[in-house]
């Protein structure tokens, strides 16, 4: 049987190891589902999730040069399965001009950020011109001058 990226597969948990999960999804054929991959929450232990023998619905996301299936079960869970046996696909997203402006989140009569970060420069360049005369002062009564 050929697995193609994106399909959503029924499969059996043969093995937990502290680092994932072993899924059988055809006679003869397993994949790895990564502990970032089994749930949409931190998993600090995958027996806390899954156990042996457990049904499970998952996507093949990755297929490498060997032939092993990189599974998530996270992603098969956001998308229903396809009846057609043909992949689903993600929404493509876009990037137009019609995107929103940037919010504003600062209250009325309250200064922006930008407001903000101008005040602080300034008071920052005060503070260092007054600091600097301070030791050039300092420094030429030091040396007899």
């Amino acid at each position: 049987m050929d697995f193609e990226m994106g399909a959503i597969l029924t499969g059996k948990v043969t093995g937990i190891t502290k680092f994932g999960a072993f899924v059988d999804v055809a006679p003869g054929k397993s994949g790895l589902v990564h502990i970032s991959e089994i749930a949409g929450s931190y998993v600090n232990d995958v027996r806390d999730h899954l156990t042996e023998g457990q049904d499970v619905t998952v996507k093949v996301i990755g297929i490498d040069q060997s032939g092993r299936l990189n599974l998530s079960i996270k992603a098969a869970a956001s998308q229903p399965p396809n009846r057609t046996g043909a992949p689903t696909r993600a929404p493509s997203v876009r990037n137009s001009a019609r995107s929103p402006a940037p919010r504003s989140y600062a209250q009325p009569g309250e200064p922006t950020f930008e407001d903000k970060l101008k005040r602080f420069m300034q008071d920052s360049d005060n503070k260092m011109s007054g600091l600097k005369q301070h030791t050039d002062k300092k420094g030429a009564r030091r040396r007899g001058r």
